[in-house]
């Protein structure tokens, strides 16, 4: 009897130590092994079954993290819920979580979750899991998300949670709450906190200006701003941004002037609000004066942009060829700019040329404006089956993508195929809007079908509740006038709820032309001329068309652009001699390997706001 107790007690201490001595190991071997978690979990931030098999790994090599290990832990819970936040799997990780949950494993998930969108889902599990009451750790995080999503009850009942723990006073929470009000549009609220804080911090300051920004009183913002006893450079970021978006160039050139030490995001800030409007001399000015180093890809992006929006598509791609050279990747702003200028151009090779270097680098392959502006460019310079082709290939298309190809079939026209494709939008339960309401009726007048216009000109009306607008009725106008219809087309615009524009009187001038009807010719251009009198050529077109023979059907291409003028930002062509081409020997566009072309700038002239002098012309350059 005693010899079997004591071979038990032998036994048991044997398995005692040998449990501590594989425990040791395995803590030894998990602190080795971090580094390589870590390197794992960045490979595996493609899918969520990556991830799973990564967690299968880690559990059967016993490496998964423990909650003493509360960052690894959390990152590797925030990457699931990032991959797939309402997914069972991710939702099931955090119910695996040990309760009660430690405050620290807590507060760590708290901050690395909180930028997601389905973080208060999240909070609420883990505040189930955790018996602790939340902290000045656990409350600022949560009340950004609050902030982020607008959500004012859940931000308002943390405040009170706040107030009832005597959190209210500590400065980070204080200062979340203040960031809060201001997104929220409460202003009052947010003073109010800010002044009963005993010594509020810098950030505090500009969490506050903000606010005021975001109301566009840019008077408080600057009475505070001038009351700062300390600024940082976020301080003068938000001041300069805040002046932009309000439209005040001037001031917002005056801060970054006084601004002692200039940065990158100031200088991209402002680049941006002179490109917006329209002043790419300045913008191209302030872009020359900052260092090469300080220029990220969201400064050259700002250029890019700015340069295609106003019209300058040679100045876009040369910026571009510029970009190439510093041996970055584009971000999806930069491509969608490359393909605004290349549209506007109406280049199919360097469209082509484009599209491949998109695709071999997977920039925006899964952004839907991406693929929208890759859609648009291909159909506005003639290769719409490419156009198709992409469209089709989109998971999730809109509206947007839909405009892009209906728009480039009108332009080479194929007006009936572009019916057809507005009733697949329609089909697929999409809403259409005035945009895309616009493009159909000039697709119904390009390819004659009276009663279709009509019928989508009463449905926008009736069934979709949109008040038409000048550029509806008068692809109306069009329609019914290349139909030859003319007092009727002439009654309608005279009967017109809203005064008709230019185009709506040139469309009408165009097709009485067309028909040789002389006696609205006169009433028609008259008409014309009083709305547009500094444009004489319309009333010279009026009188020429009394002639029988011919007339009018050079004026067709011209009402065409006025037709299309609403949802084409410019009409800009160049010669086919002052093209940026790529050369004849195109390299293999389906190779992996980078993909080299020549861009010629032939008698390049930037906009004379840019640079006074002309430039001459420009040898052969690598682009990419």
């Amino acid at each position: 009897m005693l010899v079997d107790l004591i071979y038990k007690a032998i036994q048991f201490m044997v398995k005692t130590i040998v449990r501590r001595m594989t425990t040791t190991t395995t803590s030894y071997q998990y602190q080795r092994n971090l580094p390589s978690i870590y390197t794992l979990l960045r490979r595996s931030r493609r899918s969520l079954r990556d991830l799973r098999q990564l967690h299968c790994f880690l559990l059967r090599r016993s490496l998964f993290p423990q909650p003493h290990q509360p960052l690894l832990l959390s990152h590797f819970f925030s990457l699931s819920l990032s991959l797939s936040p309402s997914s069972p799997y991710s939702l099931s990780l955090l119910s695996s979580l040990p309760s009660p949950t430690p405050l620290l494993l807590f507060n760590s998930l708290l901050s690395s979750l909180s930028h997601l969108p389905s973080s208060l889902t999240v909070f609420n599990l883990l505040r189930s899991l955790s018996p602790h009451p939340p902290d000045f750790f656990s409350l600022p995080p949560v009340i950004r998300l609050c902030a982020h999503e607008a959500a004012l009850h859940t931000g308002a009942s943390l405040h009170a949670v706040a107030i009832r723990l005597g959190l209210d006073s500590d400065v980070f929470v204080c200062t979340a709450l203040i960031n809060f009000y201001g997104r929220c549009l409460l202003i009052s609220s947010a003073r109010s906190l800010f002044d009963t804080m005993w010594q509020p911090s810098t950030v505090s300051w500009t969490a506050l200006i903000s606010g005021y920004l975001r109301l566009n009183d840019l008077k408080s913002a600057q009475e505070l701003f001038d009351k700062m006893p300390e600024r940082n450079a976020v301080t003068w970021n938000v001041m300069i941004d805040g002046y932009v978006k309000n439209g005040d160039l001037d001031g917002a050139r005056r801060l970054f002037d006084e601004m002692p030490d200039k940065n990158a995001i100031a200088c991209t800030c402002l680049i941006d609000g002179f490109a917006k409007a329209g002043d790419m001399g300045s913008a191209r000015l302030l872009f020359d004066q900052m260092n090469h180093r300080d220029r990220d890809v969201f400064a050259w992006s700002a250029m890019i942009s700015g340069y295609a929006q106003n019209g300058c598509p040679c100045d876009a791609l040369f910026i571009f060829n510029e970009f190439c050279k510093t041996k970055r990747k584009p971000d999806e702003c930069i491509v969608v700019g490359l393909m605004s200028a290349c549209s506007q151009l109406g280049n199919l090779s360097l469209a082509k040329w484009i599209d491949s270097y998109v695709m071999t680098r997977s920039i925006g392959t899964n952004n839907s404006r991406v693929l929208t502006s890759l859609i648009d460019m291909n159909a506005k310079c003639g290769d719409v089956e490419r156009a198709h082709f992409l469209l089709q290939s989109i998971p999730q298309r809109n509206i947007a993508s839909y405009c892009s190809l209906m728009q480039g079939y009108c332009l080479h026209g194929f007006g009936s195929k572009a019916v057809d494709l507005f009733s697949q939008m329609i089909q697929e339960g999409l809403n259409p809007d005035e945009v895309a309401f616009t493009v159909v009726l000039s697709a119904c007048s390009q390819a004659g079908l009276v009663e279709e216009g009509k019928k989508y000109f009463n449905m926008m009306r009736n069934i979709c509740n949109i008040s038409p607008s000048g550029d509806h009725y008068a692809c109306l106008v069009d329609l019914l006038g290349r139909a030859g219809k003319l007092e009727e087309a002439y009654e309608l615009i005279k009967l017109l709820p809203v005064e008709p524009h230019a185009g709506a009187w040139g469309a009408l001038l165009g097709a009485c032309r067309w028909h040789s009807n002389i006696e609205l010719v006169d009433l028609v251009a008259k008409r014309l001329f009083e709305l547009e009198p500094q444009n004489g050529a319309k009333k010279k077109e009026g009188e020429e068309g009394r002639l029988p023979e011919g007339a009018g059907r050079q004026a067709k291409s011209q009402i065409d652009i006025q037709i299309h003028a609403y949802h084409e930002k410019t009409s800009f062509r160049l010669p086919l001699s002052q093209f940026p081409f790529f050369g004849e020997s195109d390299s293999d566009l389906n190779s992996k390997r980078e993909i080299s072309q020549t861009l010629w700038i032939g008698r390049h002239t930037p906009n004379p706001s840019v640079v006074a002098s002309t430039l001459a012309p420009r040898p052969l350059m690598e682009i990419c």
